[in-house]
């Protein structure tokens, strides 16, 4: 390895060197969590007064009222508040350290990020593992995969400046897709319809062929690597499914046709509604008047689609499609009440930004769910999110891989 990787990696997430004799991994402690009600993420009722142990940076068990204390431990009396797993956000596009640690502050542990520059994501995703306290977990994609890649990917492959006048056929696209898994990346991110998000794009409009679709699917496979698919519309939606993508990305305009596909096939949608929202609301992470109308007329479609989806048992994942920059708005639990006004039961729009989501990004062995042996990523809420959903959104208490990165609770 260059012996400069990790200083380059600092640079690239515009972090100084002192800052992480901070903010690295303290020595872990045992914890407690006594009088705790619990939403574990697969059960179908919460676990009312429950005792749960964090040893190791781990859930080591989940137990009654009155369970056995470990000599030592640090005990948390939640006093009837709200024990959860963190969010896992399915979609977003998180640049730099500040961006990931507001992430985490709203309860976010684990995200995927789809679509970065320079690698920031693996580089974020690294220290998490290496065990830095105020870093959410990342599954890595890199950048998208677009008919004309972004300016700053050749910087990072310059060897592969033969594509810098756009992907020009299914070898193309195999040679973008090899790059990204060679760098280390956990999923690859294709386009198969223009975005939303630019007023100049129509998001109906497909922008790769079949045999496109197959070639990255296919190159992404050898790689073991699944694929994500951006799309809007259903041209676009449909022959990605049938590429054999593992996720939709969006999907507004899905016919249901193509949600019976995604049903059969087990593709997850991930419809990111409360992003479409944020193109109607001034500020946020977009503010445009092309694009506020535009969200306007996306937005009964979306929810339509998105409802349809689940009435038809396809799997739903919650995703907010933010870059968690200063002016963003929207975090995963905008998303998980979108999910219930579309009508969802709450503890089902709640699995969707938990162990669903945990289950489409293949990492539900390691974290989304508070079972013996997963990673104690634990947020706290005060009140009953299945009486109203919206207590979500006030998160009292963080706990990433055992360790805790927030805590507003008064447990005097």
């Amino acid at each position: 390895m260059n012996k400069w990787l990790p200083f380059r990696l600092l640079c690239i997430l515009g972090l100084a060197l002192p800052a992480f004799s901070q903010t690295s991994a303290p020595a872990l402690q045992v914890f407690v969590f006594t009088h705790a009600n619990v939403i574990d993420g697969v059960s179908k009722d919460p676990i009312r007064d429950a005792v749960v142990v964090v040893s190791d940076g781990r859930i080591d068990r989940v137990g009654p009222a009155g369970s056995a204390i470990p000599p030592g431990a640090t005990v948390l009396d939640l006093q009837g508040r709200w024990l959860l797993p963190g969010y896992v956000d399915a979609h977003a596009h998180v640049t730099d350290a500040a961006a990931a640690r507001r992430a985490l502050l709203s309860g976010t542990t684990t995200l995927r990020d789809l679509g970065v520059n320079h690698f920031a994501d693996i580089g974020m995703r690294e220290l998490n593992h290496a065990g830095v306290a105020d870093m959410p977990d990342f599954v890595a994609a890199g950048y998208h995969v677009r008919p004309h890649p972004a300016v700053e990917f050749f910087l990072d492959f310059p060897k592969l400046h033969d594509l810098m006048n756009g992907l020009q056929g299914p070898e193309d696209v195999r040679q973008m897709v090899r790059a990204q898994a060679e760098r280390g990346v956990n999923v690859i991110k294709i386009m198969a319809t223009e975005r939303a998000g630019l007023p100049d794009t129509d998001p109906r409009k497909r922008v790769f062929t079949d045999a496109e679709l197959a070639a990255a699917v296919d190159e992404a496979r050898k790689a073991g690597l699944g694929v994500a698919a951006h799309a809007h519309g259903d041209v676009g939606a449909r022959a990605a499914v049938l590429a054999g993508v593992r996720s939709i990305e969006h999907g507004t305009y899905l016919s249901d046709a193509t949600l019976a596909m995604m049903k059969e096939r087990g593709t997850y949608l991930v419809p990111t509604i409360a992003t479409v929202l944020d193109l109607i609301d001034p500020g946020g992470d977009y503010d445009d008047p092309i694009l506020s109308m535009r969200g306007k007329a996306m937005l009964p479609r979306i929810r339509e689609m998105t409802a349809h989806a689940w009435k038809a048992g396809v799997k739903i994942v919650a995703g907010t499609d933010t870059g968690y920059g200063p002016q963003s708005t929207r975090r995963v639990p905008d998303e998980i009440v979108e999910l219930v006004g579309i009508g969802m039961r709450p503890m089902e729009a709640i699995k969707a930004g938990t162990s669903s989501s945990a289950e489409c990004l293949g990492i539900e062995k390691r974290t989304g769910s508070i079972r013996p042996g997963l990673e104690a990523d634990l947020i706290v809420v005060d009140r009953d999110p299945l009486e109203d959903v919206n207590a979500l959104r006030d998160v009292l208490f963080v706990m990433n891989n055992g360790r805790v990165f927030s805590n507003r609770l008064d447990l005097r």
